[in-house]
């Protein structure tokens, strides 16, 4: 099975492969190699899962104001790094 990039994943399946990540590290049976190449992919996952976050709470931010009647001005999306 292809290992998706974080980015394209869901929050739930970002979330549950972090958590499998972060079990691997702390049982430390791990080669050095392979730990390094496991915190990577943990710091990509963090990162995509937060990035998600903060979509859903410009969303959650829009909606509120829609239903209250105020206006927003449009979300500037900041560039990926």
């Amino acid at each position: 099975m292809a290992v998706k990039k974080p980015e394209n994943m869901k929050f739930e399946e970002t979330l549950n492969e972090l958590e499998d990540i972060v079990q691997q590290l702390e049982q430390g049976e791990l080669s050095l190699e392979e730990s390094l190449k496991q915190f990577e992919r943990g710091i990509s996952l963090a990162n995509a899962g937060q990035s998600k976050l903060q979509q859903a709470q410009q969303q959650v931010d829009v909606l509120r104001h829609q239903a209250s009647g105020d206006t927003l001005e449009p979300l500037i999306q900041e560039p990926s790094e």
